[in-house]
């Protein structure tokens, strides 16, 4: 066939396989507690998604009913994430549109959301988010604590071992903490930050939204014991505990403690010659290589 008439028939092809759309995967926030706060966009896309698939669709269903929203639901959770998000994924590239919620918050936090995602990015389906609630954010605004600059670690292992190992990967974690704590094992996790972090301040956030919401402020050992004197051990919680002190003022601190002799002969018998020693004094000190000098040799 001649290149000029071929060229009008690639091209039309190329038309044809820009007409086929794939369908959307919605991210839907909804209500971590209390029904009023789930949007007005979020209740529209829910209505109008061909299919929505839940991480507990008993659950779910409560939600759904309440808004007399009928649709097809389908769960997608943690154990079955990988053949039924084959199957998500199926219907997508098919045309249809899926909303994923979560029984609570945003999907994709601390859920396999993320990895429907991924899935879904990775067969360049078109992935969005209608915005609502996340218990993370909630809990950080609530805790009173620094929250410029924070890190989300979401839910510790549940493994004892590896979680003492995680947390003593947190020890110089300089920002505020958020993590989701589970009840049943809440007393043994905030008793083993306090021993690997350290006796920090925090904020311990249950029933979010609900009517008997709860923030209890506090050192780690003051939450442990408002804990222990009453029955606060039900539903998920977040826990949001101060970073690391800067670890330089800490240094400083503990330097300006002890006399610039004793700071010279420190680094003397350690095997620094004089020079290299009031280099690292000076650092230490928080002052300049001439102070130190002057006050070292104005004594020797």
């Amino acid at each position: 066939m001649p290149q000029d008439m071929l060229r009008p028939l690639l091209n039309e092809r190329v038309v044809r396989m820009e007409e086929v759309k794939t369908g959307t995967l919605y991210l839907v926030a909804t209500p971590i507690g209390n029904l009023e706060d789930i949007t007005y966009r979020a209740l529209k896309t829910l209505k109008e998604v061909d299919l929505i698939a839940a991480e507990d669709t008993r659950h779910s269903l409560k939600l759904l009913n309440h808004f007399e929203i009928k649709k097809p639901l389908i769960s997608y959770f943690e154990h079955n994430k990988t053949k039924r998000g084959e199957e998500i994924i199926k219907h997508l590239l098919e045309g249809k549109n899926i909303a994923l919620i979560t029984d609570a918050g945003t999907p994709g936090i601390s859920d396999p959301g993320e990895d429907l995602v991924r899935l879904a990015i990775e067969n360049n389906i078109n992935v969005t988010v209608i915005p609502g609630c996340t218990a993370s954010v909630t809990a950080l605004v609530l805790s009173g604590l620094p929250i410029r600059r924070f890190a989300f670690e979401g839910f510790l292992p549940h493994d004892k071992n590896e979680r003492k190992k995680y947390l003593e990967l947190l020890i110089d974690e300089g920002r505020t903490m958020v993590f989701y704590i589970s009840p049943h094992n809440c007393l043994d996790v905030l008793k083993e930050m306090k021993e690997i972090l350290g006796d920090r301040k925090g904020a311990l956030c249950r029933e979010l939204t609900k009517k008997y919401e709860e923030v209890i402020r506090g050192t780690l050992s003051e939450i442990i014991e408002s804990l222990k004197s009453g029955n606060r051990m039900k539903g998920e919680m977040v826990l949001v505990i101060e970073g690391a002190p800067k670890k330089d003022d800490c240094e400083k601190e503990d330097w300006l403690s002890v006399s610039l002799d004793e700071h010279m002969n420190f680094y003397l018998s350690q095997g620094y010659d004089k020079k290299e020693a009031m280099k690292l004094v000076a650092k230490d000190r928080g002052i300049t290589k001439r102070e130190v000098y002057a006050q070292y040799m104005r004594k020797t």
